[in-house]
């Protein structure tokens, strides 16, 4: 089912030849089962018309409402997951919403204390500890509570998302050679490895600090179901690099399950039929089979 304006979703079929047939979502059979060539549709309705490719911050709301619907309905139980599209920051924020990314929106409206962002492409997972800092303020932001809190997120939701009861949680370092036994930076002196004792003292198979120069081996990937990097350029290049156009965004620590693609907008494509829907296809299929995981583990 797809939260958006139906109408624009038929006006866009019929200008790419698409033979699409849209039905309207009736909340009172959220369980009806999808039909080939149907697309079913949670109808909410662009406050301006659209124009493909050109940005309008008086629909900027309308953009803000599908989030909305889309995680009080995850969070109600009436969906079992939520698959988010990219969508543009700036569009937003010109209309006046203090809105970083959908991470940080979907964890204010679900109360979640702090998200952490999962990057999946196949076997290899990728974890941050800090996600959109200027690299000057990320040794600031990487306290002891943070690190701590971020890594018990990913022990946890591991568990309850992908069936992995004892995950193998690699730390990266800050500093290159994670530090050189604090010669190149103390970070790992004074924060990361007495974190990572603490929780090997608590049970969780974590371990490091690991060089991120030589985390990403293939040697080294096959000992670890997660490596968990300490800022956004120091990991997802890496799985990036591996899987662009397949890799998909997990947001753990959130309440309900939510992926998403691993690229922007590109309005230069918007109704052109040239998109390469791909990572869409993945996070669809990553929901799809999470959910059914989740439901197992007792999760949302």
């Amino acid at each position: 089912m797809v939260a958006a304006d139906a109408s624009l979703l038929a006006a866009t079929a019929a200008a790419l030849d698409l033979p699409l047939r849209i039905e309207r979502y009736d909340p009172s059979r959220p369980g009806a089962a999808h039909r080939a060539g149907v697309l079913k549709v949670l109808h909410l309705p662009t406050a301006q018309p659209v124009v493909a490719g050109t940005l309008d911050p008086r629909n900027a709301r309308y953009v803000i409402g599908m989030l909305d619907r889309a995680c009080d309905g995850c969070m109600n139980g009436e969906f079992a997951a939520m698959v988010t599209a990219p969508v543009q920051k700036s569009t937003l924020m010109d209309a006046g919403f203090a809105f970083t990314g959908h991470t940080e929106y979907l964890a204010a409206r679900s109360r979640a204390a702090l998200p952490v962002m999962m990057l999946v492409s196949g076997p290899l997972r990728v974890a941050l500890v800090t996600t959109h800092l200027p690299l000057a303020e990320v040794p600031r932001a990487i306290t002891a509570e943070r690190l701590r809190v971020t890594l018990r997120i990913v022990h946890t939701d591991l568990g309850r998302h992908f069936a992995l009861g004892a995950p193998r949680i690699a730390v990266l370092g800050l500093n290159p050679h994670a530090g050189e036994s604090g010669h190149m930076g103390r970070e790992e002196i004074e924060v990361i490895d007495p974190v990572i004792r603490q929780l090997q003292a608590e049970g969780l198979n974590v371990f490091g600090p690991i060089p991120a120069d030589t985390a990403f081996t293939a040697q080294f990937l096959a000992t670890a179901d997660v490596v968990v990097a300490m800022y956004h350029d120091q990991g997802l290049p890496v799985i990036k690099h591996a899987g662009f156009g397949n890799t998909v965004n997990v947001t753990l620590g959130l309440p309900i399950l939510r992926t998403s693609v691993d690229h922007g907008t590109a309005l230069t494509l918007a109704r052109t039929g040239k998109a390469d829907a791909g990572s869409l296809r993945a996070a669809l299929a990553l929901a799809i089979e999470l959910a059914s995981v989740s439901r197992g583990y007792g999760g949302s």
